[in-house]
């Protein structure tokens, strides 16, 4: 079976001597892991087109066994100036890497492709700040994933808002200030809870479209973080060098 389709490379890791395997998020068949016979040769008409966070066109081959092999590929897009920054760099392979953990296999990812195709590229080109970008993309990746977080209302009294309102990260419930839970939660001021409701409800072209204060997006960026972790239960290697690289 052949399938032509776009995507993104999230993943590489060499094979032999010559070849690579790429996992990649395409927009007709979500994740899938692909062998590049000879990538690795300076003759290989393959090679810039299946590097990491490179988004290209893709002919790709599906064997009886179930393995992919990429027959061809054509660059769109290698966003070459994040090569030239290695905080820019983390920060994109960290979306790369939330992509793997949470985008589908093997069936349309349209979204998912997108929405990280958004992250890389505001984060090449500098264009918002980088809190928010990853913000925006842990949250929205979540919801996409089916994690949304409860937070349309109070999950107690169906509140819509409160001056502030408190949310737990175990749990994704949100509360309104005259609702006190039993489990911890964090005190988020009604922007925090806007902005959220923002990137987990608006349209896909929308999402990064917000803006807050500093003190404000940090907390934002903190309770997002923290909700990724307690629902995907893991840590990621690729957040932990962009946080030692930003200290």
């Amino acid at each position: 079976m052949t399938i032509k389709t776009d995507g993104m490379v999230i993943k590489e890791k060499t094979t032999g001597e010559r070849d690579r395997l790429v996992t990649l998020l395409t927009r007709e068949n979500g994740v899938i892991r692909a062998f590049v016979n000879g990538a690795r040769s300076p003759k290989s008409k393959n090679s810039a087109a299946t590097g990491l966070l490179c988004y290209s066109d893709f002919v790709i081959e599906k064997k009886k066994t179930g393995v992919y092999i990429v027959t061809e590929a054509s660059a769109k897009e290698v966003f070459f100036s994040l090569r030239e920054d290695i905080v820019s760099l983390s920060l994109a392979q960290y979306f790369a890497e939330l992509a793997a953990e949470l985008s589908v296999r093997e069936e349309n990812a349209d979204e998912f492709l997108r929405l990280l195709l958004n992250a890389v590229y505001f984060v090449a080109e500098k264009k918002k700040d980088s809190n928010l970008i990853k913000a925006a993309a842990e949250l929205r990746f979540l919801s996409l994933a089916g994690y949304m977080p409860s937070i349309v209302a109070c999950c107690n009294c169906g509140k819509y808002e409160s001056e502030k309102m408190r949310f737990s990260v175990s749990s994704g419930r949100l509360y309104c200030e005259e609702c006190l839970p039993e489990e911890k939660t964090t005190e988020l001021p009604l922007s925090v809870v806007t902005a959220m409701r923002h990137i987990c409800l608006s349209d896909s072209n929308k999402v990064f479209s917000f803006s807050l204060s500093k003190p404000s997006l940090s907390l934002l960026c903190d309770v997002s973080e923290r909700y990724l972790k307690a629902v995907t239960m893991r840590g990621y290697k690729t957040l932990d060098f962009y946080k030692a690289m930003t200290r």
